[in-house]
């Protein structure tokens, strides 16, 4: 018996390396996040694939890690003291695996909270509002004859891509010349625009410069263009 028996997910995933690192999650803008940092960082882990179309985030195990329904979702077998540790919601997630290898985090204070405020950026705005253009425009929601919906977080969108293209204009990286935990959880999110979600023209993804030229970096690194595709699906 291995200590990840007594997460109940690992009855629905099995564990066939119980000593790495144990990702449950799907290549989306947010399950991207931590398969990249995970790549990046070179942690031994073993991803599973969970199909979230077929709801099996809401299964009973699924739900005994994360209570929220939601991937990613991970458990580490070397948590603190080196007990087994799960943990849930991606940007907690980045922070916590950057605390634990000393990754993608400043150490300096003041450059380290700034870092963790582009985060919660994309955590707070970045990803609801692009999530939601998404199901508007790309999803179920184009369906709808009323497009004030649509309209509204596309506006949003267009807007946080400003902000984005301000930030990015004298930068190589979110916080300079240092890759970091906000690029990794951004990267995702602003791909995902004018390509998963066809949204291009809707926010005027064209007439950007610093944001694209910002995106072509992060998916030229090995790393990224790896993460991006794990798990891969079932």
């Amino acid at each position: 018996m291995t200590d990840l028996d007594a997460f109940a997910i690992t009855n629905r995933w099995p564990a066939e390396h119980p000593d790495r690192l144990q990702l449950y999650s799907t290549p989306t803008p947010n399950g991207v996040k931590v398969s990249i940092m995970l790549e990046e960082t070179g942690l031994p882990y073993e991803p599973h694939f969970v199909d979230i179309g077929a709801n099996e985030s809401w299964t009973p195990e699924f739900l005994a890690l994360n209570p929220n329904g939601k991937i990613p979702a991970i458990i580490d077998p070397d948590g603190p003291g080196g007990r087994p540790l799960g943990r849930f919601e991606s940007g907690a997630i980045l922070l916590y695996l950057a605390e634990k290898t000393g990754q993608f985090l400043p150490s300096d204070p003041a450059r380290r909270i700034e870092t963790i405020q582009w985060v919660f950026f994309q955590m707070g705005g970045v990803g609801p509002m692009f999530g939601q253009l998404g199901f508007f425009h790309k999803f179920a929601g184009r369906e709808y004859e009323d497009k004030r919906p649509r309209d509204r977080y596309a506006a949003e969108t267009k807007r946080l891509l400003g902000v984005l293209e301000g930030r990015l204009a004298d930068r190589q990286w979110m916080m300079g010349d240092d890759f970091t935990i906000a690029d990794i959880a951004l990267l995702g999110w602003v791909r995902a625009i004018a390509g998963f979600y066809d949204a291009g023209d809707l926010v005027d993804y064209a007439g950007l410069k610093a944001v694209p030229a910002w995106l072509d970096r992060g998916l030229a690194r090995p790393a990224v263009a790896r993460g991006l595709t794990i798990p891969a699906r079932a």
